[in-house]
């Protein structure tokens, strides 16, 4: 793709980021005290980043079975209240075990 046939989408992207994000802080002026909205607000990045990550962890390893693993693992560990330093080394070290152990399996079959 070339440049000038890329221009116009990257006008409209960066138009459409810099609406969203503009928007809100013109035509909301004061604080917002409305309960339920608040709590949408404070719940919406999350939900975002839910939505991006979820699918790249099942398809970021080699197996779904391996995937599954370390998300479960991650899962476990981070509803004991460990740190996120944890959880990421304990997902990881699930997924390494995961795969050393498919590997000969799916080799003998």
């Amino acid at each position: 793709m070339d440049f000038m046939s890329f221009l116009p989408y990257l006008i409209v992207m960066a138009g459409v980021t810099y609406l969203v994000r503009a928007v809100p802080f013109l035509l909301i002026n004061k604080k917002i005290e409305n309960r339920f909205i608040n709590s949408f607000l404070y719940y919406i990045p999350y939900a975002v980043l839910s939505a991006m990550t979820f699918p790249a962890i099942l398809y970021a390893t080699g197996s779904m079975i391996s995937a599954a693993a370390g998300l479960v693992v991650a899962v476990f560990i981070a509803f004991r209240g460990k740190g996120l330093l944890t959880v990421a080394v304990g997902a990881c070290a699930a997924v390494l075990v995961a795969e050393l152990l498919l590997i000969p399996l799916c080799a003998s079959l």
